[in-house]
């Protein structure tokens, strides 16, 4: 009942929902909280009759997927009976995201934690080499790459690049809200606040996250100038999310892509 009543009470706007149609009521609707939490919409609902009991991973997704406060956070974990996840982000593969690393061969796939650091890939992404190589110790890091970076061979639209500023700012903030015992989270955040005006000025709206799926231009040594459609799904266990990497079938990119990876 209490994820019902908070789920109803969700504008779409707040988390990234628009352009669903029209609405009889203002909250977000159950099929679109399942899509962001990355659960079905039938196991919403009966967690929802309380005819299922979510896991604890399950919980995380949805308390993040509707942005909630801390409190309301930890009243959801009671009201499930599970201690709220405090203490270290996990940055370890799941064995989930570890079989869909290795199962995944002519598609490039990394999986990234809670803060947007890469912790696994697949070698088709590594033949991609999405990411310049760096001194700096926070080299896998999105955030940082994309905030202080010296852009390198990935280049997005103006407009996507907006987009996907706002959401990796927004991701931080809930990340940090999570698990607000890791001092190494709060020392990125500290640092991209001292290092990019853009991140501070972000970081101080409280932005709100779009969808998770985004278009860059990749400058390849070999392939030359390739687009690729970048869309990220949650793993639950972990608290991780995969970014798939794959270009239009119907573009000559595609074909580049095919030749290269042997398909």
């Amino acid at each position: 009942m209490a994820l019902r009543e908070r789920r109803e009470r969700t504008r779409p706007e707040q988390v990234g929902v628009v352009g669903h149609g029209r609405r009889r009521t203002g909250g977000l609707r159950r099929e679109e909280l399942a899509e962001l939490a990355g659960v079905s919409t039938d196991h919403l609902k009966r967690m929802e009759q309380g005819r299922r009991h979510p896991s604890p991973g399950v919980l995380n997704a949805l308390a993040r997927a509707l942005r909630v406060s801390r409190a309301e956070y930890e009243h959801l974990c009671t009201l499930a009976g599970y201690a709220p996840v405090e203490g270290q982000v996990p940055r370890r593969l799941s064995p989930g995201a570890r079989r869909l690393v290795e199962r995944i061969e002519s598609t490039a796939v990394c999986v990234l934690d809670a803060t947007w650091t890469v912790v696994g890939w697949n070698r088709a992404w590594e033949a991609l080499a999405c990411g310049a190589p760096s001194l700096h110790p926070r080299e896998g890091n999105i955030p940082w790459r994309v905030f202080v970076g010296q852009g390198g061979r990935v280049m997005r639209s103006p407009g996507d690049d907006a987009r996907f500023r706002r959401l990796l700012v927004a991701e931080l903030r809930a990340a940090s809200t999570r698990y607000p015992e890791d001092e190494d989270l709060a020392s990125l955040i500290t640092d991209l606040q001292r290092a990019s005006a853009v991140f501070a000025e972000l970081w101080a709206n409280t932005p709100t996250a779009g969808q998770h799926d985004s278009r860059m231009l990749l400058q390849h040594e070999d392939l030359g100038q390739i687009a690729l459609d970048c869309d990220t799904v949650h793993i639950p266990d972990g608290d991780l999310r995969a970014v798939v990497f794959t270009a239009d079938p119907r573009s000559a990119d595609a074909d580049a892509d095919d030749e290269h990876f042997g398909r």
